[in-house]
């Protein structure tokens, strides 16, 4: 036999009304296989529940008129907020709550200072070429 024909033909293969494939999950390829196991898919049969499931939420459905508010929240401070940052007593705004603003503010701006001096030196250090 030549070895342009050693494979099946395209006629030879259809010709075989016989010829059933299952997927294999040992070789990850289809197989031959029997129309029997062809059909009933890795030999998995449905099975119908002889009983009903239990029940997993057996209380009843609220509706919500039902349910209970409960105020997790406390009082509403907001208009009170609202009327103490708004007085105009020339404070600025990320200032009016004193102290601990000041220290916060302050903070900031130093670590923006030092930083911005960082970079500078930094860049400054990059620009000069080695001496060898």
């Amino acid at each position: 036999m030549a070895p342009a024909q050693q494979g099946y033909r395209l006629q030879d293969v259809g010709s075989r009304g016989d010829m059933y494939y299952k997927f294999s999950g040992f070789t990850q390829k289809l197989a031959g296989s029997w129309a029997s196991a062809a059909y009933s898919s890795q030999g998995l049969k449905p099975v119908a529940p002889s009983e009903a499931p239990p029940i997993i939420f057996a209380t009843p459905t609220k509706f919500a008129s039902e349910t209970t508010t409960y105020d997790y929240a406390g009082k509403n401070k907001v208009p009170q907020l609202q009327t103490f940052f708004q007085k105009s007593d020339g404070i600025p705004v990320h200032l009016k709550y004193g102290l601990p603003d000041q220290m916060l503010y302050r903070t900031t701006m130093a670590l923006t200072l030092g930083g911005t001096i960082y970079c500078l030196i930094a860049l400054y250090m990059a620009s000069q070429p080695k001496n060898k």
